[in-house]
């Protein structure tokens, strides 16, 4: 599996309306097993999205999907700045399946 968890920076009070978009595009991505948008309870800003997804190769492949590209194109006005990004590797938990090999 491959997971990315990153936190976004909204402009000021559009963090709602950036959190909508990020929701709508994310109905149909194949290879998506999890797509987690939360607001960060410290900062009235920031939108933290955590994914996994079956293999990187899925993840890339999302970024050419017309809903995912809409979103794109619609967030990023809202967006001040990407202010981290982590790469995981997933090995399971609640709601996912056993990372191969263990």
């Amino acid at each position: 599996m491959h997971g990315m968890i990153g936190k976004m920076i909204a402009v000021e009070g559009k963090r709602d309306e950036l959190i909508a978009i990020l929701l709508a595009g994310t109905k149909e991505m194949p290879g998506c097993l999890t797509y987690v948008v939360a607001k960060d309870p410290a900062d009235a800003n920031a939108v933290w999205v955590s994914e996994v997804w079956e293999d990187q190769a899925d993840h890339k492949a999302s970024l050419a999907l017309p809903a995912v590209k809409d979103a794109i194109t619609k967030g990023r006005p809202l967006i001040a700045k990407f202010d981290q990004s982590v790469p995981t590797e997933p090995v399971g938990g609640h709601g996912l399946p056993a990372a191969k090999g263990r």
